[in-house]
């Protein structure tokens, strides 16, 4: 199309904006949101594959694991109340997220995220404090404290992100919320191979403690934080929406942007109850979205590699130590991996890298599930495992995180945020989240488990889901780069499928007429 872009051609808009050092800035310091996830999701399996954490609060699974290699090796780790300590957190922010849409609309996505970082930091007190498990679970809990902060500093990140950035810029901006959560996920890692070594066995409690490093980050970011054009608006303050919208645009002409943003807003406020509106026939695509792609994201199977990442290389033959290096190595890949996404996602369009990512995961998943059937087969038990095989199965392990790392990881977190008209969004991303913290709670809580039983065919059963995901992007996920956020409603309009629930009457976005001339044109 003559413009590079998707929907916006022959006559329809392209709103000015550039990279600033302020956007960027104020960017950044919004993504490290993404450290407190991903210091979450790093740390837990490390903990939990380390001998003196196991021994203290779970002594019956610290037994089982210390047993000789001819004992199924699947079911080693085998405990709902371990897997509870790993998947509780992810129950409060899925409480807390139902809630989440009434707190970002009204105090707006800055004290959203302020308030996070402050729960985050009560948890990792207690947790770091623990003596006993009562005291794990409370601490993995401690959103629940403050009934539902935590959720709502997750919600809050992606839908800052996509409101400050400029939209030819939105998905690389936009993904250094996933960038930041693999920095989380490394630096767990490397902490958690650091202390295991402490002498004394209280390392873990050094892993746990430190999650009040990334928890401060974002509490004193978030102060610094400006809030954005579409909460000010949405909040009542046009002038100082006006002013920001200059400031982060770079550019006195911000007319045409700033009406589309208080149409939305207008439209917004005419709006009583967003979570049933969003039921309606012209926000099914949307709808759809909102459900569909945080589940996916989970059903790849990435959880049940960075969650026990030390645990599941542990099961196929590494020891301790062995373990938690391979942790780190699988953490480097998934940091540089997403470095990858944030080059390409403006250029080759979000589809492009969701069908190459999963294609990549598939093929990696059947190798590493066929690799592991070969040496353990359905008994669990194998010889010792040669080096040169083990570093094949991480080899393609590796081969998979990359792959979720430029693919379905950041792309989870962007496209749901940037397709949701205004008035709608913070339902919308809501269900987004509560969604994913539902998957995530599910996957983390019976993972050892389904290892226990489905044994390798574990890799098998996400494979299959992988390509299911992979067939349901092509078909139904129309391409959203370059597109202004408050005008995605197009590309709806034009898709194949979704086309046939969006009347011309639901468009309203600057001048009807040349929305339907985008259209008839595209």
């Amino acid at each position: 199309m003559a413009s590079g872009t998707i929907v916006l051609t022959s006559g329809a808009k392209e709103h000015p904006g550039k990279m600033t050092l302020f956007v960027f800035l104020t960017c950044l310091v919004a993504s490290s949101g993404g450290l407190i996830f991903g210091y979450d999701i790093g740390i837990s399996g490390g903990v939990t594959s380390m001998d003196s954490f196991l021994s203290r609060f779970f002594p019956s699974v610290y037994r089982q694991q210390m047993a000789d290699s001819s004992t199924n090796q699947y079911c080693k780790f085998d405990s709902q109340l371990l897997t509870l300590f790993t998947s509780s957190l992810y129950v409060a922010a899925l409480i807390s997220s139902f809630l989440a849409s009434t707190v970002t609309r009204v105090f707006g996505r800055k004290w959203s995220m302020f308030a996070g970082g402050i729960t985050f930091l009560l948890g990792s007190a207690i947790n770091g404090a623990a003596v006993n498990v009562l005291m794990l679970i409370l601490g993995r809990l401690h959103a629940l404290f403050l009934t539902w902060w935590f959720g709502v500093g997750v919600q809050s990140v992606p839908l800052y992100l996509s409101e400050m950035a400029p939209a030819k810029l939105r998905g690389m901006l936009n993904i250094g919320f996933q960038l930041m959560i693999t920095i989380g996920i490394f630096a767990a890692n490397l902490i958690n191979y650091g202390t295991a070594s402490i002498d004394g066995g209280w390392g873990w409690r050094v892993s746990l403690g430190l999650a009040a490093v990334p928890a401060v980050i974002i509490t004193v970011g978030s102060l610094v934080l400006p809030d954005t054009p579409n909460s000010l608006i949405e909040r009542g303050y046009d002038e100082e929406a006006k002013a920001m919208l200059r400031k982060i645009r770079r550019t006195e002409d911000i007319q045409a942007e700033y009406g589309d943003l208080v149409a939305a807003s207008t439209e917004a406020k005419s709006i009583d109850h967003p979570w049933s509106n969003i039921l309606q026939r012209r926000y099914r695509p949307q709808l759809c979205m909102a459900i569909l792609i945080p589940s996916f994201q989970q059903l790849t199977g990435i959880n049940v590699i960075m969650f026990y990442a030390p645990v599941l290389f542990k099961t196929i033959g590494f020891g301790s130590e062995a373990s938690l290096a391979s942790a780190v190595i699988s953490g480097i890949v998934n940091v540089f991996a997403t470095f990858v996404s944030i080059a390409t996602v403006d250029k080759l369009g979000r589809r492009k890298l969701f069908l190459q990512g999963g294609t990549q995961m598939l093929v990696s998943q059947l190798l590493v599930g066929t690799l592991i059937a070969l040496k353990f087969g359905t008994s669990g038990v194998a010889t010792d495992m040669s080096t040169n095989y083990a570093s094949i199965i991480v080899l393609f392990i590796c081969f998979y995180v990359a792959a979720f790392a430029w693919s379905w990881g950041p792309l989870g977190w962007l496209v749901p945020s940037e397709i949701f008209p205004l008035e709608i969004r913070s339902a919308g991303q809501s269900i987004t989240v509560s969604v994913n913290m539902l998957f995530t709670f599910i996957i983390a809580q019976v993972f050892l488990t389904a290892l226990c039983h489905l044994k390798f065919g574990l890799f098998y059963f996400f494979a299959g889901w992988v390509v299911i995901m992979t067939v349901f992007v092509a078909l139904f996920l129309p391409e959203t780069k370059n597109v202004p956020i408050e005008e995605i409603v197009l590309v709806w309009k034009k898709h194949w499928f979704w086309g046939k629930f969006i009347s011309d009457d639901d468009i309203h976005v600057g001048n009807l007429e040349v929305a339907k001339h985008t259209i008839e044109a595209a």
